[in-house]
C-alpha cells in the first residue's frame, strides 16, 4: 500500500516541494545577479541544419495535414531537410508521399515492414545533417516548436530535448488519456526543472547525431531508450514545455490498452540495461520513483488484494479491504455502464486506471513469454 500511495501520490508531494526550492533559489540567484535566464532563440542565420525524421505505417488519413503543417512552420526550409519514412504502407501513403512536391522533402520507401526501430534506423542513416528531430506522421507542430525545441542546443552539454503534447480526441480520451496526461506532464515539468527528464514524447523531440545509436529490430520505447543512450554517452537529456506538438489520443481505452501493452513489454525488456545507466542521484530517485515503481504497481495492487484477504478479522483491514472494493466497483461502473460514466467528470477515471495496469501486467506476461512487437500501429 505504501509504494501505491508513494508513486502515484508522495513522490508528486516530494517532487514539488524540491521544485518549489530549486524555484525559490533560481529567483533568489535572478534578484542577486540580475542574469537573463531564458534559453536564448539564435538568430535566422544562427539557425543550424536539421533533418527532421517521421516515421510512417498507413497515415494516409493525417499525411495531407502533416505536410502542410510542415510548411507552415517558421524554420528557414532551406535549413530544415525532411525525411519520410513508408515502413511498408499499404493504403494510400505511398502515393500521397510520391505526389508531394515540396523541395525539402525527401522519402524512403520500404517495401516490406520492418517495424519502427529499422524505420528510424534508415532515416538516420540518410540524414543529412547533425541535429535531428524526430515527430510522428499524425503530430502537428506548432509553428515555433522547431525552433524551441533547436535553441537548447547553444549549449554543448546537452544532448536531447524533449517537446510537450497536447492531447486532442474523443469525449472519452478527453476523460481518461487527457486526465492522466495532465497529471503525466505536470511531473515531466518539474522534474525537467530538477535536472531529471527521463524520456521523450516520441512525437516531438530533438537529438545531437552523435547520441543516436541504432535500434535493436526488436526495441520498443525508442523514445526512452534515444534519450537513455544520450545519458550514457554523457549528454543532458532537457525538457521544454515550450515546443509544442499536437498528437490524437486513442479514442477509447481499448485502443489505449493496446498501445500500453507494448510499452510494457519494452519496458520489463531495457529495465536492466536502464539499470546500468550513469545518473545523476536525483535522477535515480525519479526513474525509480516515477517509471520502475509505475511499472511495478499492478504487482502491487495483486499483493494488497490477496494480503487484505487474511486480515479480515482487524477493523482497519476491513476499511482498507472496502477501500479496494470501491475502487473496482468503480472501475467496473466504467467498464459496463460506459456512456453513463462518460458524462461524470473523472468517472471513468478508476477504469482507465485499472486498465492501464492490467495492460502492464499482460506485456510482462508476453515479456516473459518472449513475444516481440516491434511494428506499430496507430491506435484508436
Amino acid at each position: 500500500m505504501f509504494f501505491i500511495a508513494y508513486t502515484y501520490f508522495v513522490y508528486p508531494m516530494i517532487l514539488f516541494v524540491a521544485y518549489a526550492w530549486s524555484q525559490i533559489w533560481r529567483d533568489w540567484q535572478y534578484l542577486k545577479w540580475r542574469g537573463d535566464r531564458r534559453c536564448p532563440h539564435p538568430g535566422a542565420q544562427e539557425l543550424p541544419l536539421i533533418s527532421m525524421v517521421v516515421p510512417a505505417y498507413n497515415e494516409e488519413k493525417h499525411l495531407v495535414d502533416k505536410l502542410a503543417n510542415l510548411q507552415q512552420l517558421d524554420y528557414p526550409h532551406e535549413k530544415l531537410e525532411v525525411i519520410f519514412v513508408s515502413d511498408g504502407s499499404t493504403d494510400g501513403t505511398n502515393q500521397i508521399l510520391e505526389n508531394q512536391s515540396a523541395p525539402n522533402v525527401r522519402t524512403i520507401f520500404l517495401h516490406e515492414r520492418h517495424g519502427k526501430p529499422l524505420a528510424l534506423n534508415q532515416a538516420v542513416t540518410a540524414a543529412r545533417h547533425d541535429i535531428l528531430v524526430f515527430s510522428d506522421a499524425a503530430t502537428l507542430f506548432a509553428p515555433d516548436a522547431v525552433q524551441k525545441l533547436i535553441r537548447h542546443f547553444s549549449q554543448s552539454g546537452v544532448g536531447a530535448v524533449c517537446g510537450a503534447l497536447k492531447f486532442r480526441g474523443s469525449a472519452e480520451s478527453q476523460q481518461t488519456e487527457g486526465v492522466y496526461w495532465g497529471y503525466e506532464s505536470m511531473l515531466r515539468l518539474m522534474e525537467s526543472r530538477l535536472g531529471a527528464t527521463l524520456t521523450a514524447s516520441g512525437a516531438i523531440y530533438a537529438l545531437r547525431r552523435e547520441c543516436y545509436r541504432p535500434l535493436p529490430a526488436d526495441s520498443v520505447i525508442e523514445d526512452f531508450v534515444i534519450p537513455m543512450n544520450a545519458r550514457k554517452l554523457g549528454y543532458g537529456v532537457i525538457y521544454d514545455p515550450e515546443a509544442i506538438g499536437m498528437e490524437f489520443a486513442a479514442e477509447s481505452i481499448k485502443g489505449e490498452f493496446r498501445r500500453r501493452v507494448r510499452l510494457a513489454i519494452g519496458s520489463f525488456r531495457n529495465l536492466p540495461e536502464f539499470l546500468r545507466v550513469p545518473l545523476p542521484r536525483f535522477t535515480r530517485i525519479a526513474f525509480f520513483s516515477h517509471k520502475v515503481l509505475r511499472w511495478m504497481v499492478p504487482f502491487l495492487l495483486i499483493g494488497v488484494l490477496l494480503s487484505n484477504a487474511f486480515l479480515l478479522r482487524e477493523l482497519p483491514y476491513q476499511i482498507t479491504a472496502v477501500s479496494q472494493l470501491l475502487f473496482y466497483v468503480w472501475a467496473a461502473l466504467g467498464l459496463v455502464l460506459h456512456q453513463q460514466m462518460q458524462k461524470l467528470r473523472f468517472g471513468l477515471v478508476g477504469y482507465f486506471l485499472l486498465a492501464m495496469n492490467l495492460a502492464f501486467l499482460v506485456g510482462f506476461i508476453r515479456f516473459l513469454s518472449g513475444k516481440t512487437e516491434a511494428t506499430w500501429e496507430r491506435v484508436g
